[in-house]
């Protein structure tokens, strides 16, 4: 599979980057040096693609069975990478976690689950504020690694363009490592679910989990004894994803696909706006909807039938299964009374669209000792809400949206280790909001099989 190489910023079918600017896009870094940023951005448009068109098109039919209750999305990985996490033993982790969770969530849905991470590409975060300030000293909000450092200094948070080759480096890198993994039999269905095994006889909480583990074990003998050594038991499809925000990065990977002659942006499969950056009118929307990736949108408590109708009208109006998926983040107390008249709205409308549940950046809140963080009684009962939701609608709740990690952190409170306020202190590692912890992760995945059953009958 080719794509043009283009000149001069000019992408067939795809608005400019001085027509985006000129929509007044929404938490674009303040780029102190505009001719090194219209440099890294020419080196970005010259640059090979990190993702190929017909992965995204295999992505697409893949949400469309998902659209239609054939499948179930599971999504998940940092809340914000950073270049210092591009390492095999982080990639490794991640992906192990990731593929624990879908051998539970498979089995207890009995369809496929569609593997999608916040990998490759997460580098950039929106904020709520423009500035920090610290001790008296105002500074520029860190934006992820994409725009600024970490370092609360003036001259780590100062935007440097230059990071935004290093962007495509590390997401070069990491899709390196994650395709060699999931074909190179990391992701063997049996040696996943031995991992899952070891997860049940060590978790506080494991005996819960004890039936759903010997289920999947005794259909596993069951293969193992008739022969079944399938290579679709070694390796699997791994998808990648994130937020599409700092638009002269995501505009300079925009290609145009030999075989359709449309445009595809090549820095990930699957590409979602934000709660923050989701109007109709504005940028970001506007650059989407010309794209032909799978696209999400998160979707929150303040949404209307009305915005949804247009927002479907907007980025889908051919009707393309798999094109749209809706990721719901309201808060465990708001979804209940928040989703169902969304989900009214969009099966009256007739479009195909995939439900996600992000039950994360609905629940966030600060300590008393400082520490932002999350509960994960309030992730599980918001993964309730949605299950809830779908049910009484009689839609399908399509899939989950997790920030997690696969390392042994504190940054959530509760779950089976029972984390408190003062053991945040001891691994609280994110570069932004809190994430699951491997533990925490598992036990999600678990206790959604156990509601999957019951939503697949």
């Amino acid at each position: 599979m080719q794509f043009a190489t283009l000149s001069a910023g000019e992408v067939p079918g795809v608005p400019t980057l001085d027509e985006l600017r000129a929509l007044k896009p929404l938490q674009q870094p303040e780029w102190p040096d505009q001719e090194a940023l219209e440099h890294v951005i020419g080196q970005l448009r010259t640059l090979p693609p990190l993702v190929f068109a017909g992965e995204c098109d295999d992505l697409t039919t893949k949400i469309g069975a998902v659209a239609r209750g054939e499948a179930f999305l599971l999504q998940g990985g940092d809340c914000a990478e950073t270049f210092d996490g591009v390492t095999a033993e982080n990639i490794r982790a991640k992906l192990r976690v990731l593929l624990q969770m879908s051998v539970v969530l498979q089995y207890a849905a009995s369809v496929p689950v569609v593997k999608v991470g916040r990998i490759a590409g997460q580098y950039a975060k929106p904020r709520s504020s423009g500035d920090e300030t610290r001790n008296g000293v105002t500074l520029p909000s860190y934006r992820g690694d994409a725009v600024n450092g970490l370092d609360f200094t003036p001259e780590s948070r100062i935007p440097d363009p230059q990071r935004l080759r290093g962007v495509y480096n590390a997401a070069a890198a990491t899709l390196n490592l994650t395709r060699a993994f999931t074909t190179g039999g990391y992701a063997d269905l049996h040696q996943v679910h031995a991992w899952n095994t070891d997860f049940v006889k060590s978790s506080p909480v494991g005996q819960r989990y004890e039936q759903l583990a010997g289920e999947i074990e005794r259909a596993l003998a069951f293969m193992r004894a008739c022969g079944a050594t399938a290579d679709e038991f070694k390796t699997v499809d791994f998808y990648a994803s994130h937020e599409a925000l700092i638009l002269e990065y995501e505009h300079a990977l925009t290609r145009i696909d030999s075989r359709t002659e449309l445009p595809y942006d090549v820095s990930g499969h699957l590409l979602w706006v934000g709660e923050r950056t989701r109007q109709l009118d504005g940028a970001h929307i506007e650059f989407l909807s010309t794209l032909s990736n799978p696209l999400g949108v998160k979707i929150g408590p303040t949404t209307t039938p009305e915005y949804i109708r247009a927002l479907i009208d907007k980025l889908n109006p051919k009707g393309i299964e798999g094109r749209l998926t809706f990721i719901t983040r309201m808060g465990a107390g708001k979804i209940r009374a928040g989703l169902p008249p969304l989900l009214e709205a969009v099966r009256d409308h007739g479009s195909p669209v995939a439900w996600v549940c992000d039950p994360m950046h609905g629940n966030t809140y600060e300590t008393p000792n400082g520490y932002k963080t999350r509960n994960f009684d309030d992730v599980i009962d918001e993964v309730q809400g949605f299950f809830d939701a779908h049910e009484q609608v009689g839609t399908w709740p399509g899939g989950m949206h997790i920030e997690l990690t696969g390392d042994d952190v504190t940054e959530c409170l509760g779950g089976g280790e029972e984390l408190v306020a003062e053991d945040l202190v001891n691994r609280y590692e994110t570069a932004c909001d809190p994430r699951l912890n491997r533990h925490q992760s598992l036990e999600l995945a678990f206790l959604v099989a156990e509601r999957l059953r019951g939503a697949r009958a």
